[in-house]
C-alpha cells in the first residue's frame, strides 16, 4: 500500500524550477529519505507533501488526499517537522506539549513524548531560552505528539550534538517498528543510509535515482551513498 504519491510535481519561482517533474512513491511504514544538497528541490517538494505550498504542476496524494485541498483531513494522521519552525518565546516546553497535543482526538500521551525525547528537565523552561537542539528536540516531539500515521521530517538533527544525533536516530528507529511512515529530509548521507529503507537524490529539482541506499552505491559503482551522489549529479548540486 502506498502512504505517499508524487507523480511530475512541479514547482517554480519566477525563471527558477525549484522541483521540475518529480516522481516517487513512499509505501506505508516505509522510512523514506529525500537526500541533497542546499536548492536541490528537497523542502519545497515537503512542503507540497504537507500542503504548505500549491504545486504548479503534476499531483500529489498523501494517505488518499490533497494534501492542499484536505489539511484539515490530513491534520489529524500527519506529523511534521520543518527546518525553519519556531514557537513563542516565553511558551514553555511542557506547555507547547500539552498544547499540541490537544489538537488532536487521540493524541500520544505528550507526558510519555516529553520523557521520550528527554524533555522531562526542560519542562518549565521558555521555548526563547532553549539551545539550538533543545528546540529542535522540542519540535521533533511536537510533530510526534498527534501519534501520527505519516511524519514528515526536514533536516531531522540539525543542531543536536553526537551523543543526541544518535539518540535521535533510534527514535526514529522506534517510529518505524510502531509502522509509522517516515519522509526524513536532509543532507546528511550518512543518516539517510542508516535510517532509510529507500532514498530518492534530488538534484536541480529533479530525482536522480532512487532505491534502497546500497542499490543506489551499486549502480554508481561507488561504496558508500555519498560517493554515490556526487557520482550521479557530478557538477549538478
Amino acid at each position: 500500500m502506498e502512504a505517499i504519491e508524487v507523480t511530475d510535481l512541479r514547482k517554480t519561482y519566477g525563471d527558477t524550477h525549484a522541483v521540475d517533474g518529480v516522481t516517487f512513491t513512499v509505501r506505508a511504514g516505509e522510512t523514506f529519505g529525500i537526500v541533497g544538497h542546499n536548492g536541490a528541490g528537497k523542502t519545497t517538494t515537503v512542503e507540497c507533501l504537507i500542503g504548505l505550498k500549491r504545486p504548479d504542476g503534476g499531483t500529489v496524494r498523501v494517505l488518499g488526499h490533497d494534501p492542499h485541498r484536505g489539511r484539515r483531513a490530513l491534520a489529524q494522521r500527519v506529523g511534521s517537522q520543518l527546518q525553519e519552525s519556531a514557537l513563542p518565546e516565553r511558551l514553555k516546553v511542557a506547555e507547547a506539549l500539552r498544547m499540541f497535543a490537544a489538537f488532536y482526538r487521540e493524541a500520544a500521551d505528550w507526558r510519555e513524548v516529553m520523557d521520550r525525547w528527554g524533555l522531562r528537565p526542560l519542562a518549565a523552561k521558555a521555548y526563547g531560552d532553549l539551545s539550538g537542539g533543545q528546540k529542535q528536540r522540542l519540535m521533533l516531539a511536537l510533530a510526534l505528539v498527534g501519534d501520527p500515521e505519516v511524519v514528515v521530517l526536514d533536516e531531522l538533527t540539525t543542531g543536536l550534538d553526537p551523543i543526541a544525533r544518535r539518540e535521535t536516530w533510534r527514535l526514529v528507529g522506534d517510529l518505524k517498528t510502531a509502522g509509522t511512515t517516515v519522509v526524513l529530509v536532509s543532507h546528511y548521507f550518512d543518516e539517510t543510509e542508516a535510517l532509510c529503507d529507500r532514498v530518492a537524490v534530488l538534484a536541480g529539482g529533479r530525482v536522480r535515482d532512487i532505491g534502497a541506499p546500497a542499490e543506489i552505491a551499486a549502480r554508481a559503482g561507488t561504496a558508500s551513498l555519498e560517493e554515490a551522489y556526487f557520482a550521479i549529479v557530478g557538477g549538478d548540486r
